[in-house]
């Protein structure tokens, strides 16, 4: 059998892949088991923050893997409070609880607020306001914070303590707030399996204000934004608002699973020793690789990922088959006149990987992507679009 009919025959069956077999890369080209090349604007769904076989990247991970590959959390070890200390330094946040994936950090955030409300509003303040057409998570918990029922009614039923307001809607949330004993207000400043949607400067400064008033925990769900992935080291930071609990995994890695849960000073301290735990948490190899990403985040990468976000944007914009673009930095919802499986398709057949929001097409190239690989690639997006 060959991988496609192996993987077909042993793999749960919960993936509609596409038919290519990536089997090697660099930067940001990858090639098939057929050894044609294509420039990669997914990065892994968002993950490979520097592409494929990112040489500074490997030398730290493989310096790691040289010298200890994992020892549990009943130790401490270099590599995991380096990574939080680095975190919290950039962030202004206090500390760290660390995971696997961005489920796993956003379940921390949910026990988190939970755990506080108990604590300083009373029993019950448990309940959590999340936003139509986000995404959290495929655990029971983090599918009930989901607001899309897509995700929903394959699995009822699902945690209770979850209540939906519509993106942007002040008049949702604080109906909510006085109908439900609230305990925080979770969001993604970019709604990216929502369809790549930005929520408004208005509303998130709103929030803000709103959550301080009624003591309600602010939860930033950063897993895809975050990681200089809007221009920003984390979304938030470019509305000017300051999260309780800020969650984050993907491009943290840099390719290597990891999911962290950032504590502020209000919730720093409400997780005490047994009440979370994780075997993998903080794994060295998967911190050392952390590490080296957030190192190389810097305000040139940054101001880089602003200026190949404009490019992207004034070339589709107004663009031929194309309705409309949103979006934040580099990560950028198409919305086209001609269904998007057909473009996504047109595209892989020369030489291109793009993906899917909804109906839309997604970009989230590599942050490092070098501007002739990018320029070629979105020409020949806007082909496809035009047809």
């Amino acid at each position: 059998m060959n991988i496609k009919e192996k993987d077909n025959q042993y793999v749960a069956s919960t993936y509609a892949r596409f038919p290519l077999c990536i089997k090697s890369g660099k930067g940001s080209l990858v090639y098939d088991d057929e050894g044609k090349e294509y420039i990669d604007l997914g990065t892994g769904i968002a993950v490979n923050t520097f592409g494929v076989a990112d040489n500074e990247w490997i030398a730290a991970v493989t310096e790691q893997l040289n010298t200890l590959q994992h020892t549990s959390n009943l130790y401490y070890s270099e590599p995991c409070a380096n990574l939080a200390e680095q975190l919290c330094l950039r962030t202004g946040m206090k500390k760290v609880f660390f995971s696997n994936s961005g489920a796993e950090a956003n379940e921390c955030a949910i026990k988190t607020a939970r755990k506080y409300g108990e604590l300083n509003k009373g029993e019950g303040f448990t309940t959590i306001i999340t936003l139509k057409d986000s995404f959290h998570g495929r655990t029971i918990t983090t599918l009930a914070a989901t607001g899309q029922d897509v995700f929903h009614k394959d699995f009822l039923p699902l945690t209770e303590g979850f209540v939906y307001a519509a993106a942007n809607s002040k008049e949702d949330v604080e109906r909510l707030a006085s109908e439900n004993k609230c305990c925080a207000v979770m969001f993604e400043v970019v709604q990216g399996e929502g369809g790549v949607l930005p929520l408004k400067k208005e509303f998130l400064t709103w929030l803000e204000e709103f959550a301080k008033e009624k003591d309600l925990l602010l939860i930033a769900d950063e897993v895809q934004t975050g990681n200089g992935r809007t221009g920003e080291l984390y979304g938030y930071m470019n509305f000017g608002i300051k999260p309780d609990i800020v969650s984050t995994a993907k491009g943290l890695g840099g390719g290597l699973p990891i999911g962290a849960t950032l504590l502020g000073e209000k919730v720093k301290d409400v997780l005490g020793a047994g009440m979370h735990g994780s075997t993998f948490g903080g794994n060295p190899v998967c911190a050392a690789g952390a590490l080296n990403i957030l190192s190389r985040i810097d305000d040139e990468l940054l101001n880089g990922v602003k200026r190949k976000s404009e490019f992207i944007f004034n070339e589709l914009e107004g663009a031929k088959g194309v309705k409309s673009v949103t979006g934040l930095g580099l990560m950028i919802g198409i919305e086209c006149e001609r269904p998007a499986s057909e473009i996504i398709d047109e595209c892989r057949e020369n030489g291109v990987l793009v993906i899917k929001a909804k109906q839309k097409i997604r970009l989230l190239p590599a942050l490092n992507i070098d501007d002739d690989k990018l320029k070629k690639a979105i020409y020949i997006l806007k082909e496809a679009c035009a047809k």
